[in-house]
């Protein structure tokens, strides 16, 4: 895949990111990338996304070492959602869970379904 097959023009210069387990294909979470994060993550191998909140480009654990190795890339039908199959080092939650998906909603409202697996206390110390 190159950078120049996705339509990063439909949502002003950004697409959705769905980071997803290689092996077990649950999804661990929702992120943006322009073009410039998409041509890091095929040259590295590993994923970058960008911040709508900062405006600038981040790689997946920079700051707490819980990287994401691409294995495969996808992008949909109209070229403007991709999906990162990767090998999750650690969480990809910054809240210390594995998957960002860790609540489920049944009749009694939203309760936990993941398991801890850092402190992030202890990993975003500043």
């Amino acid at each position: 895949m190159k950078s120049e097959e996705v339509d990063f023009y439909k949502m002003g210069g950004l697409v959705p990111v769905i980071a997803q387990d290689s092996e077990t294909n649950e999804i661990l979470m929702v992120a943006y990338a322009d073009k410039e994060a998409l041509e890091l993550t095929i040259s590295s191998g590993y994923a970058h996304y960008y911040s709508r909140s900062r405006k600038n480009i981040w790689k997946k654990g920079g700051s707490s070492g819980h990287l994401q190795k691409i294995v495969e890339i996808r992008v949909d039908c109209d070229q403007d959602s991709i999906i990162y199959k990767v090998i999750q080092t650690g969480g990809a939650c910054h809240t210390g869970y594995y998957s960002c998906f860790y609540r489920i909603l049944d009749n009694n409202g939203f309760h936990l379904s993941g398991k801890k697996v850092f402190n992030p206390q202890k990993v975003y110390k500043s």
